[in-house]
């Protein structure tokens, strides 16, 4: 059996002498089996890295591959998450295999069980929108023939193919443009600070200001801001300052909603200028509509699943981090405090 190959149960029964008809006995946890025999053959299945086919085999090709690969994403509800599935759906679709899609909700024991459902299943490959600091417990199950592919955060601890976003390039981009629309005073409202893209936009917040020659100031920062409340008591601390910011920069789709309905609440919409990271429905339609660094996620998911394809088809080459242009879109909110200079490319 070669690295690349997933065991079977036949593999399992040969390694430890006993039957086909034993090993499923075994594996669907019949009490009457022999216990020494039982023992043997599960040392067998951890010895081949054997995971259990919970795949009804009429779902199986005669390739001996599944009709299913899995997907891990944040939340299948964000807007950015439903895009991605979309475009690995489609692409999966040109090859009859269908998606079996599941919310990590920033758990990484979550994610783990997901992992572990899904290879049970015998996908044939993951994308993984992954919460985790450490993916090395995919390594296994690589090396089992398992292809992983990682959407918009990079893998740590595991060599994978990735595709991401210019999260720091773009959020310099967005901060520079505020900063060249003549604002000084520009807040950074955060998402999860632990997570690697939430890190890049703020450090490319940070580079925006830096070149410009704008200084910091940690009273204009806030991060993980998971809820309306906690980002409606940021803007409120800010406001109170003795010099408020006349600008914000927020880091994720989600928290420049919760921004928006803030300011709208206390009639700011139009008095304080706002980009975000990440568009969304609607976004345009607002009134004032909403300037943002746009990701596209229909691109990241179709790019992730071609190489995932490949990948299942044999591709043993190198893996690859593949990074995607995002683009400012320049919208009302974005000219609250018209540009002193045309902002940059």
């Amino acid at each position: 059996m070669s690295d690349n190959t997933r065991a079977t149960m036949r593999d399992v029964a040969r390694l430890a002498e006993v039957s086909l008809k034993t090993v499923s006995r075994v594996v669907n946890g019949v009490s009457s089996v022999n216990p020494e025999i039982a023992a043997r053959v599960r040392r067998a299945a951890r010895q081949l890295n054997y995971q259990p086919n919970l795949t009804a085999s009429t779902l199986r090709r005669r390739d001996g591959r599944s009709t299913i690969i899995g997907l891990l994403v944040d939340d299948v509800a964000n807007p950015f998450s439903a895009s991605l599935y979309r475009a690995v759906e489609d692409v999966a679709n040109t090859h009859n295999v269908s998606v079996a899609a599941g919310s990590v909700h920033e758990d990484p024991d979550r994610e783990r069980r997901l992992v572990t459902n899904f290879i049970g299943r015998q996908v044939d490959g993951l994308i993984v929108m992954s919460t985790a600091h450490d993916h090395s417990y995919l390594r296994d199950h690589q090396q089992a023939g398992t292809p992983v592919v990682f959407a918009d955060r990079p893998p740590v601890l595991l060599a994978a193919d990735s595709v991401l976003s210019d999260n720091r390039r773009g959020a310099e981009r967005g901060t520079r443009y505020l900063v060249e629309s003549g604002h000084r005073r520009i807040a950074y409202l955060g998402h999860k600070i632990n997570r690697v893209t939430a890190i890049e936009r703020y450090r490319g917040y940070l580079d925006g200001l830096a070149r410009a020659g704008v200084p910091e100031d940690l009273e204009l920062v806030r991060h993980d801001l998971s809820s309306l409340d906690l980002v409606d008591a940021a803007i409120a601390d800010m406001l109170a300052l003795a010099d408020p910011p006349t600008a914000v920069f927020t880091s994720q789709n989600l928290v420049t909603i919760r921004a928006i309905r803030s300011l709208r609440a206390r009639g700011l919409q139009h008095s304080i200028a706002m980009v975000g990271f990440d568009d969304f429905l609607l976004a345009d339609m607002l009134e004032p509509s909403v300037t943002v660094i746009a990701q596209d996620p229909t691109a990241m998911g179709r790019l992730a699943a071609e190489i995932l394809f490949r990948r299942i088809g044999g591709d043993q080459s190198p893996p690859q981090q593949h990074v995607l242009d995002s683009e400012l879109v320049v919208r009302e909110s974005g000219l609250i405090g018209q540009p002193a200079v045309q902002p940059m490319s």
